[in-house]
């Protein structure tokens, strides 16, 4: 082989690699721009669709920023499914009544179905991966208990006076509504304003977290700072819009992609 055809092999693999990598790049999905709410609606409860008048949601240096003074969410205006979400946010100082004492709380809501406002004139009935203080990586059902909404988890054995626990080694546990709690979740958990737990994974008020949600077929999975908290089967429906919720409690996002996963 003579040194212009191994130049030419050469030059013909880099510009395969290229082009693989620009088309991985490719395949991210942007749903926050840093500059707009472009992609999204707004729904707040009592007010509708697009009635944002205390500016509940809104954006400026680069980050959305949702200031939790009344309940409702950012819609996408697509429906997804089999994708990794990643989502990186931070909590704010505010609060709000009823929640102006309790712990800073709001959700990521996937598969999101239905209505505007069909869970309790609120959001869109979906699977929630729970934000909130010391429990952000929970699993919420909110639909309407039908066989519609529901999740399977592997639990551990019940102690008294705590939830269902996920445990990778433990019974499955089917639910159509309520919660199933990650698996770290400190059993002193309280309903208080800068609750944090002996094994919080999720940093302190004012840093950035990172929550990657990975929606694959009916399987939904869980990952906070790096740690895989939570997971579901049997998820019910297994696609839909993505919601981010207010709901009493100051947020900052700066990060929100998707990237469509190939199903096997």
């Amino acid at each position: 082989m003579n040194f212009l055809v191994l130049a030419v092999i050469i030059a013909l693999l880099v510009a395969t690699g290229d082009a693989t990598a620009q088309s991985a790049r490719s395949k991210t999905v942007k749903l926050f721009n840093g500059k707009n709410l472009k992609g999204w609606y707004v729904f707040i409860e009592k007010r509708g669709r697009e009635n944002d008048v205390k500016k509940v949601f809104t954006v400026h240096d680069g980050l959305i920023h949702v200031s939790g003074e009344e309940y409702g969410s950012i819609i996408t205006n697509k429906a997804y499914e089999n994708y990794t979400l990643t989502v990186e946010f931070k909590w704010g100082d505010r609060t709000y009544a009823p929640r102006e004492d309790r712990a800073r709380d709001n959700g990521i809501l996937l598969h999101s179905t239905g209505p505007d406002g069909g869970y309790r004139g609120i959001w869109m009935r979906s699977i929630e991966c729970q934000l909130i203080e010391g429990g952000s990586g929970d699993f919420l059902v909110v639909g309407d208990g039908s066989e519609n909404y529901a999740l399977t988890a592997t639990v551990a054995p019940k102690q008294e006076g705590r939830g269902n626990v996920y445990s990778p080694s433990g019974a499955p546990l089917t639910i159509h509504s309520g919660r199933i709690d990650w698996f770290d979740r400190d059993p002193a958990w309280k309903d208080v304003k800068g609750f944090r737990g002996a094994k919080d994974l999720e940093k302190p008020l004012g840093e950035w977290n990172t929550m990657v949600c990975v929606a694959e077929g009916d399987t939904v999975s869980i990952y906070l700072n790096g740690t895989l908290v939570n997971q579901a089967t049997q998820v019910k429906p297994a696609k839909g819009r993505i919601q981010i919720q207010s709901e009493g409690a100051e947020l900052f996002v700066r990060k929100v992609e998707l990237v469509p996963l190939r199903r096997k």
